[in-house]
């Protein structure tokens, strides 16, 4: 359900964008990310950074692309997404005594230091790399092939990311079951 709910203003965004274009898009993608938050805030939940900086980074980019009209803005917000979280991740190696990814999962999974160093950079490569890519797309293709890749192509490339460290990092899940007594 939660997944559901975080995705929620993405498929917003291309229902509106396949029905009214990009700007109508736009305008809805604003409102469902700020309805959203706002919801989850109401609700008494904590509402994460990276949800704010990806807010914040709609409201000012979205923002931008309907004041100027011109659709770049908007398309550049993946990027800043992702080339921030990729500093983020670079960022915690030197600021701070454990790596950011460390510090999302290690109550739930145990790994040497140098393990989780690999790992954070593997994701700061990813996040970096995805940046790129979203721009690569939103230069070389029409609008229509890059609101889809935005949309399907990215979460698509995350999706296959992480699972593909679910093997390695299965290994190292901390189990919050306790041990059952022998002999009982």
């Amino acid at each position: 359900m939660q997944l559901l709910h975080d995705l929620l203003p993405l498929l917003i965004f291309f229902g509106v964008f396949k029905a009214q274009g990009i700007f109508a898009a736009t305008a809805a993608l604003i409102v469902a990310v700020v309805v959203q938050t706002g919801v989850q805030w109401a609700r008494g939940k904590e509402v994460s950074r990276m949800a704010l900086g990806s807010a914040a980074a709609v409201a000012v980019l979205g923002g931008a692309t309907l004041a100027m009209g011109d659709s770049t803005f908007l398309q550049w917000k993946p990027t800043v997404v992702y080339w921030l979280l990729g500093g983020a991740c670079l960022g915690s190696l030197v600021v701070g005594e454990r790596p950011l990814i460390e510090r999302l999962l290690g109550a739930k999974v145990r790994l040497p230091r140098p393990a989780w160093v690999r790992l954070n950079l593997a994701w700061a490569a990813f996040f970096l790399a995805l940046g790129g890519l979203n721009l690569l797309v939103a230069y070389r293709f029409d609008l229509d092939t890059w609101a889809t890749f935005k949309v399907f192509g990215l979460l698509g490339l995350t999706v296959a990311f992480l699972l593909a460290q679910a093997p390695w990092l299965s290994r190292h899940m901390i189990d919050d079951e306790p041990a059952e007594a022998e002999g009982a």
